[in-house]
């Protein structure tokens, strides 16, 4: 299946200027091409066509991955009377004392909340088994870090950090503007440029796309 994914701005990464009116064109797990949509849609006319409100952004890394999804407890909705809403650290978590499928369960969660704000990989690599398998299962990239990260852990990988400094992988090379990419794994804001996205941050999050798969749209 061809889709071709368009915003009114693409934030193509990699210090290249935003374009308007861009586009990505996926086939399968890949990018095909990037660039104007004009272009790519004229040269695909049996490809379907995705609108997206905002801006096309390269998929966004979350420095905080162990610690987000490993010490970090995220309760189901259905514990919610008992444990509340918000991830449970310190003392809290030490009393609930998680067996591995919980923290499997746990770890789902988690990544659904990463990929409602617009996350397709994470630094650091995780020790849980459990934790190992969901993340596999969901098809984040998982990256080895040569240090902790500064920072309280955030689901938001915007907060504290500029969307440049958060952007995994840019979605063309320098030249030419049209061109082949890689692994199709971006995401779409609700916002209006990339200083709207940097001071609203990642929760604005409209849809997240995985290996050409679509994980997450906002309802």
């Amino acid at each position: 299946m061809l889709t071709i994914h368009t915003a009114p701005l693409l934030l193509p990464g990699g210090g290249l200027p935003p374009l308007r009116d861009g586009a990505v064109a996926v086939r399968g797990r890949e990018i095909e091409a990037v660039g104007p949509y004009e272009r790519l849609a004229a040269d695909r006319p049996a490809a379907r066509i995705r609108r997206w409100p905002g801006v096309i952004t390269p998929g966004l890394l979350n420095p905080h991955g162990p610690e987000l999804l490993e010490r970090m407890y995220h309760p189901d909705p259905r514990e919610a009377a008992e444990l509340g809403t918000e991830p449970l650290t310190g003392d809290a978590l030490a009393a609930l004392a998680p067996d591995e499928v919980r923290w499997g369960a746990s770890a789902r969660r988690g990544i659904q909340r990463m990929l409602a704000h617009g996350t397709v990989a994470v630094d650091g690599t995780p020790r849980r088994p459990a934790v190992v398998d969901a993340l596999i299962r969901a098809g984040l990239t998982v990256l080895p870090r040569p240090a902790e990260p500064s920072g309280p852990p955030s689901l938001d990988p915007l907060a504290g950090r500029s969307p440049a400094d958060a952007f995994l992988t840019p979605l063309m090379p320098l030249t030419p503007l049209t061109v082949e990419g890689g692994r199709a794994d971006f995401a779409v804001f609700g916002v209006a440029d990339e200083e709207d996205l940097a001071a609203r941050g990642a929760a604005t999050c409209v849809v997240t796309v995985l290996a050409g798969r679509l994980v997450h749209r906002r309802r």
